[in-house]
């Protein structure tokens, strides 16, 4: 089946996609959740700690993070780049979802950081050649009337990763080395769909060249950058409470055993998809794409102070709960709307490539704002800071206008 057109061609979309490529789009999304969130939070620590004891395996696991997240940076800018270059994006998809799912399976056969290493850089590899295409791909495909729509349906990923890892860590289900097996199915089952399913009809019509305005290409540029920008100001914030969010509530009440934290996590995931889906449809039917944005990094530091003044642990797992559920519904609504301010329509792969590393960037600065401030101010100085970075993103976005006349 034909692919969509190469650089220099732009697609006149129709005026909305069925409901069931949607879905299936957002299934294949949900694929990178179910690859990365069981391999890199738990299986992948367990095999570790199986070889290495305590401290140890402290160590190599920041250091397989470390060089992961390098990986994954330079990956998707470079594979999505590709898919632009030689007009085609499912035979990279598919040759990524290939990759990755078999990279798992040599796992097993790493004993030493140096050879986890290797396998995790060239598994992260794969997995952004699967992923950066498919990015590209919804911008090609998904037009801007339905990028709300699009982005509630993205939001039930991160939920859907939760639960593939609660699914193949059930004891008795299968070996170690059998659960890497499972996530490679399950992803594989994720992905084929809209493989197989996709056709030209569903995806838009081929139209010449065309030559946006000077203008228009700066403004679009503009927007970009905001949302860039944005992203990343939340996205430091919501990976210092992915990672200290345990270490937190410990230190409120040293009582706190980590399967509270699960639970919050998980409440939040399953919460927060089908609000992202009802605000997402009411922008698009409001034409309103950005407001759902700015409420959210208005609403998360109310949860961000209210967890610095906490002294409790229902006061802080409340505070958090506004915190996590105003910013899930911001980054899946944030990944489908950036969409509509990319500034080049040949260019695509290459800029969410880009706009990826809002993803990977905060994990490897985030660290140096903790070291920086808990021992002086405890983690309440970090929160604040994190309340007044959500607010900076409020402001870059409130400043965004929709644009009637793009085509995306």
């Amino acid at each position: 089946m034909p692919d969509q057109p190469g650089a220099g061609q732009l697609r006149q979309l129709s005026p909305h996609q069925p409901l069931w490529f949607l879905v299936l789009y957002a299934l294949a999304w949900a694929g990178g959740s179910i690859a990365y969130v069981p391999f890199l939070t738990i299986l992948l620590p367990v095999r570790v700690a199986a070889l290495v004891p305590g401290e140890q395996a402290i160590v190599w696991l920041s250091a397989i993070a470390f060089c992961g997240a390098i990986s994954a940076s330079a990956g998707h800018i470079l594979f999505g780049w590709l898919s632009d270059v030689t007009g085609v994006r499912r035979p990279w998809v598919a040759l990524g979802l290939v990759l990755s799912c078999v990279l798992l399976l040599f796992v097993p056969a790493a004993h030493t950081l140096q050879g986890i290493i290797e396998i995790v850089v060239l598994w992260q590899l794969g997995l952004n050649m699967m992923l950066a295409p498919l990015a590209a791909w919804g911008a090609d495909c998904v037009p801007d009337g339905q990028k709300g729509l699009l982005g509630g349906l993205l939001a039930f990923g991160p939920g859907l990763g939760a639960l593939s890892g609660a699914l193949v860590t059930i004891p008795g289900l299968a070996s170690a080395d059998g659960r890497l097996v499972l996530v490679a199915a399950i992803v594989a089952a994720a992905v084929l769909p809209v493989l197989l399913l996709w056709s030209r009809a569903d995806a838009g019509i081929a139209l010449p060249p065309s030559t946006a305005a000077p203008a228009r290409q700066r403004s679009r540029r503009g927007a970009a950058l905001r949302m860039w920008a944005a992203r990343l100001l939340v996205q430091v914030a919501e990976a210092a409470l992915f990672s200290f969010l345990y270490l937190w509530l410990r230190s409120i009440d040293p009582s706190v055993e980590d399967h509270l934290t699960a639970r919050v996590f998980s409440m939040v995931l399953v919460l927060s998809a089908p609000a992202a889906l009802l605000a997402g449809r009411w922008a698009d039917r409001r034409q309103h794409p950005f407001r759902p944005l700015v409420i959210c990094t208005l609403i998360a530091p109310f949860g961000l102070v209210g967890m610095a003044l906490a002294h409790s642990v229902t006061a802080g797992i409340a505070s958090y709960a506004v915190f996590g559920f105003s910013t899930s519904i911001f980054l899946a609504l944030h990944s489908a709307q950036t969409l509509r301010t990319l500034p080049d329509s040949n260019r695509r792969g290459r800029d969410l490539g880009l706009f990826n590393l809002t993803n990977t960037m905060p994990s490897l600065v985030m660290p140096w704002f903790t070291i920086a401030l808990v021992p002086w101010f405890g983690f309440s100085g970090l929160f604040l800071l994190f309340a007044a970075l959500a607010l900076v993103a409020a402001a870059l976005l409130a400043g965004l206008r929709t644009d009637p006349d793009s085509i995306n």
